[in-house]
């Protein structure tokens, strides 16, 4: 008979046995000597000399056997090798076993649950030393999952660490798992652990799809812990009783949900997904290892967090698009379903729709203090705008659809900020926000849709008050839309313009003239479409009428007959400018080096006649169409640009002022432009046909002075310029000759002079007194010129008279009649006739004048009247009277200039001139 072993040597071959994973000797063993391997023992054995890389479903069914403590051989009882235990003695053994150093079940890492239990403290324990010598966690479910019967504590650890990690690492995320163990995982705090769990959810767009998977699979399982939660009635606890009134709180949740609100601000397509693709605390996924075990109170507390965090989400978010708010949408649509609430419609339903929002709880929320709730303690309890019930998700809905309509016509706006315009009422930013929105409707919309146009007004007006007036039927309501402080005729005027900007006009004249119930006065209606037509005429690039800005101006103002009718003062005045612009679009104009001509640029012109000017330089010979510009500048005065625009209405004597000071100016610049261009003929023709015969200028106004009535009085300090300057001009070989003499003198240059005098004594009539002197000498030097002239031609007619009388005439007398005789009776003949033909010099003129003016003498005739005796004399009907020689004729105008302008000079006094043309 074999004696028995020592205990130590069967202690010794059990760890030889593991050691080299013979589980079946082991087992036999164990079957053999259960006295000595005890349960713990052996466990221990397992634990410290088992090698981990060995796979558990080889020892899986010895750990079963140690649990039920069943030992029974199956059949015959098999044999056990002692072979290598045999040469040592028991001492020898005893020595060895002590020297085992056995590792203990119990670990920092077991449950507390699991501390009176060995199989469950080995398990854990052999799960850590797999997972952290050989790294083989994807085998330990291969360890744990027969054994989840065994305790809860087993189930408990499987499902909230072994599980979500494994998930991680091996399943969901293989290419990028965690350089963590178990006993590190173990370890984490929740906020440590939530962000290890979700470290790849959301990180790039293909794992988008995965989010909600993510936290149902990871998330979920990790809860399955009672040590996740606090609980207020076992210790005072400020932060339990801040979340949760209740006394009940769950810090991981509170990370998760931080986590939620961090990717809403951060990247709000992840937030997103995870509230639409997961339900919240009741979408978890187990593995099929384990079933919630919430309480009502607990799973409550979850959903309500749960959801007010999504609510908290959807004012985090920061990108203004709409796939950002269509995102904001559906997390509202989601939490309504989960509070068991009528779902709301999306966006695009919601816009054409517009429906009202008078809830009475909601306007309460709508106050400026409640607008620091949007950035601040958004998963606070204390905080109105998260709370998970009707109100608060109708109002971010609202909130959300105004946010979509400004975006939408691209303004780019987020729920907050439709927040704040909502909550803080800032008339300023609200305008601005009001303006870009019409101004990005006008510049982005369809030009040729009502449809469109009639919509964006109702959301323009929907967005002032969210459709509460027409819901309550009154309009005494407070509104309270993103727009409430703006008023409504604001609004109406800038719907209006863009109509009008839009070339909408029959769908503005329906809405705001044709209308029974009209939504402008029609002062400001008026107002409004001149306005309007005066930003198309300003932003016209071409002058041309029948085209661009200046067409739609002219449209603008014929859209209204009833509001603007053609005898309406600003429908006048803008047809004059519309009028003036376009006859200058007929010529080559550049104000500025580079820059063509713009409609804009005349209106804003400091002094706009000063143009024409231009337009005079620019185009040779243009002057010889002055009507045409004498029509430019009487639109221009009709227009009000030369009265800087600054009254809507023109006194009748003060239009007529400009009216006159315009044309003078205009006349002057024809006849320096002709002189320019050495046309004397025209420029003489524009001194004393148009110049010479205003009856404006008279001796009798010697201050040159245009009066209207009441106070506006303007200097034409332009006529006697352009008279002078005519004056002043010189023939030279460039002037253009004369087309017709009629009964001027046939020396061009007598005619000339003859023709300078002429305009120098229109400048004498209508010049201001401090100007004579100046002219007056020019006068002289003009005078001495032509009768140096006359003296030069009758010399010639003498030498050619006596010439002909002694070689050419026929029948001359004899040549033996005294030479001396015929000499001497012509001498005397031209003598005589030369002291009877003599000019007067201008001092003579000037005491001649005098003396005339003493004797109470008829004032001589005006230089209109020498030419009507010129005409009478071409006619034939002077009779037997001699002639009156043209420089008499400008003799007589410059005394009688003298005589009547210039009587501050000799002391005589003005006469009557009618007397004289009696």
């Amino acid at each position: 008979m074999i004696p028995l072993p020592s205990a130590s040597r069967i202690v010794l071959l059990a760890t030889y046995f593991a050691a080299r994973s013979d589980i079946e000797s082991l087992t036999t063993l164990a079957t053999h000597h259960t006295k000595v391997l005890r349960q713990d023992l052996l466990l221990r054995i397992l634990l410290t000399c088992l090698p981990e890389t060995l796979p558990p479903s080889q020892y899986v069914s010895l750990v079963q056997r140690i649990e039920s403590a069943t030992f029974d051989a199956d059949g015959e009882p098999k044999e056990v090798d002692w072979s290598s235990v045999q040469d040592i003695t028991d001492d020898e053994a005893a020595k060895k076993v002590r020297k085992l150093r056995l590792l203990p079940l119990t670990s920092d890492n077991a449950p507390e649950d699991a501390s009176n239990d060995p199989v469950s403290l080995f398990l854990i324990h052999r799960a850590h030393r797999v997972d952290q010598e050989a790294g083989l966690l994807a085998q330990l479910p291969d360890l744990i999952v027969p054994f989840l019967d065994h305790a809860p504590c087993i189930r408990t650890w499987m499902v909230s660490t072994l599980l979500p990690l494994l998930r991680r690492d091996h399943e969901y995320y293989p290419h990028h798992p965690v350089a963590k163990t178990l006993a590190d995982f173990d370890r984490m705090s929740d906020q440590a652990a939530v962000d290890l769990l979700l470290s790849q959810t959301g990180v790039d767009q293909e794992s988008l799809p995965h989010v909600g998977r993510d936290l149902r699979g990871l998330i979920g399982p990790w809860l399955y812990n009672d040590a996740r939660w606090r609980r207020g009635g076992d210790n005072d606890d400020s932060e339990v009783q801040e979340h949760d009134p209740s006394g009940t709180i769950c810090p991981g949740w509170e990370h998760v949900l931080e986590w939620i609100t961090l990717q809403a601000s951060k990247s709000w397509q992840v937030a997103v997904k995870a509230i639409d693709q997961w339900d919240g605390p009741g979408d978890v996924d187990l593995g099929g290892y384990a079933s919630m075990w919430l309480e009502d109170e607990e799973q409550e507390y979850l959903e309500q967090r749960y959801a007010r965090a999504a609510l908290a989400s959807a004012y985090l978010i920061s990108e203004p698009s709409l796939e950002a708010l269509n995102g904001v949408n559906s997390i509202i649509t989601k939490i309504m379903a989960l509070l068991d609430q009528d779902p709301c419609p999306t966006l695009q339903v919601a816009s054409s729709l517009l429906p009202p929002f008078a809830d009475i709880n909601g306007e309460q929320l709508l106050c400026a203090k409640n607008a620091t709730y949007m950035r601040n303690n958004l998963l606070a309890e204390s905080n109105p705008l998260t709370i998970p019930n009707g109100t608060s998700t109708q109002l971010l809905h609202i909130l959300t659809l105004s946010a979509f309509i400004l975006t939408k016509g691209g303004v780019a706006c987020t729920v907050r900020k439709a927040g704040e315009l909502a909550f803080l009422q800032d008339e300023r930013e609200q305008k601005v926000q009001a303006t870009k929105f019409i101004h990005s409707l006008s510049n982005n919309g369809p030009k040729s849709d009502d449809k469109y146009w009639i919509r964006a007004r109702n959301e323009l007006l929907w967005l002032r008050d969210w459709g509460a007036e027409e819901a309550q039927e009154t309009s005494d309501i407070r509104a309270r839309g993103i727009f409430g402080q703006l008023d409504k005729e604001f609004l109406e005027v800038e719907c209006l313009k863009a109509f009008l900007g839009n070339t909408r006009y029959s769908l503005a004249r329906s809405i705001y003239e044709d209308a029974p119930e009209k939504p402008l006065d029609s002062d400001m209606l008026r107002d409004t479409i001149v306005s309007a037509a005066m930003n198309a005429y300003d932003n016209a690039s071409n002058p041309h009428r029948g085209r661009g800005g200046l067409l739609k101006c002219d449209d603008i103002i014929h859209a209204f007959p009833q509001t603007l009718g053609e005898r309406h003062i600003a429908s006048k005045r803008i047809e004059a400018l519309l009028r003036a612009t376009h006859a200058l679009s007929e010529y080559r104009l550049i104000l500025k080096k580079g820059e063509p001509f713009t409609p804009v640029v005349l209106r804003v012109h400091t002094d706009p006649i000063s143009i024409i000017g231009k337009v005079l330089e620019q185009n040779p010979r243009s002057y010889t169409r002055i009507q045409d510009f004498l029509e430019i500048g009487a639109n221009m005065v009709d227009a009000g640009l030369l009265a800087n625009g600054k009254s809507k209405h023109f006194e009748s004597g003060a239009e007529m002022a400009w009216q006159s000071i315009a044309k003078k100016r205009i006349t002057a610049m024809c006849v320096d432009a002709a002189l320019t261009e050495d046309d004397f003929e025209t420029a003489y023709s524009y001194v004393v046909n148009r110049l010479a015969t205003d009856d404006s200028r008279s001796p009798a106004n010697p201050g040159n002075e245009l009066a209207s009535k009441g106070t506006v009085i303007m200097t034409d300090d332009y006529s006697w310029k352009a008279a002078l300057q005519a004056g002043k001009y010189r023939r030279t070989a460039r002037t253009m000759k004369p087309t017709h003499i009629g009964t001027a003198s046939g020396n061009l240059d007598i005619r000339h002079l003859e023709q300078r005098i002429e305009c120098l004594a229109t400048a004498l009539r209508i010049a201001p007194p401090a100007t004579l002197p100046e002219i007056l000498n020019v006068f002289r030097k003009c005078e001495e010129e032509l009768n140096a002239a006359v003296k030069a031609e009758e010399a010639q007619e003498s030498a050619w008279d006596e010439q002909g009388d002694l070689q050419v005439m026929p029948g001359a007398f004899s040549s033996t009649v005294p030479a001396g005789v015929v000499r001497n009776t012509k001498a005397a003949s031209s003598a005589a006739r030369h002291a009877d033909e003599a000019p007067m010099s201008l001092f003579d003129l000037s005491r001649a004048s005098m003396a005339r003016a003493q004797r109470n003498l008829t004032a001589l005739s005006s230089l209109q009247r020498s030419e009507n005796a010129r005409a009478d004399d071409a006619r034939g009907e002077v009779g037997d009277q001699p002639r009156t020689r043209k420089r008499d004729q400008l003799r007589d105008t410059a005394v009688s200039t003298l005589a009547s302008g210039v009587g501050w000079l000799i002391g005589a006094q003005p006469v009557d001139r009618a007397g004289d043309r009696s």
